[in-house]
């Protein structure tokens, strides 16, 4: 349980500002039809995130504890700086082909922007120190879809009762916490 309300709560932060969300805020403006897109971006998380998690705990089986533990700090560490830089939305996402449906553009558009994100990344380091890949996964997706479908729900409205700015802060600081707790605490 641990390990989902966790991962819920740091993917939800990790995901404000971010360019997925900037995209979910497109495709609202751009199809007005938000059920597709909330189930799209649903689809497309739990497949970029069963991947992530599975790459999280593959790394587990080969690299030892203590490896990890710094590994791990150090990640959250830089996810603490990253989170600093908010996103900005590429111009290439926002005119996806209209010949796969509200619903597939979506789902590809959603997972190539995930490829590398923080929030994918977060999901890996997750997964390799819960050691609960299903918990893992539940979680990031339920953060993710915290963090985008109100978005595609209510639009711009929502970015602007949240200042990025402090979302952002918050952010660093629980990653930056997270890291400093993972150096300073010996793996068992």
């Amino acid at each position: 349980m641990q390990a989902f309300l966790v991962s819920t709560g740091i993917v939800a932060l990790a995901e404000m500002g971010d360019k997925t969300q900037l995209l979910a805020l497109v495709l609202a403006a751009r199809f007005r039809k938000p059920w597709p897109i909330v189930l799209g971006i649903l689809v497309a998380t739990m497949a970029n995130h069963a991947m992530a998690g599975a790459l999280g705990a593959w790394v587990t089986t080969f690299i030892g504890p203590q490896v990890l533990r710094w590994i791990l700090g150090a990640s959250f560490i830089a996810m603490a700086l990253w989170m600093l830089t908010p996103d900005k939305l590429d111009s290439d996402a926002e005119k996806p082909p209209p010949r796969f449906g509200v619903f597939g553009t979506t789902v590809a558009v959603f997972f190539l922007a995930e490829m590398g994100d923080k929030t994918q990344i977060a999901t890996v380091m997750l997964a390799a120190q819960y050691e609960a890949y299903a918990g893992v996964v539940a979680g990031t997706t339920l953060g993710m879809m915290l963090a985008n479908a109100p978005v595609v729900w209510l639009g711009e409205r929502v970015t602007r009762l949240l200042p990025l700015r402090v979302v952002h802060s918050v952010s660093a600081l629980i990653f930056a916490g997270l890291g400093v707790t993972a150096l300073l605490l010996k793996a068992a």
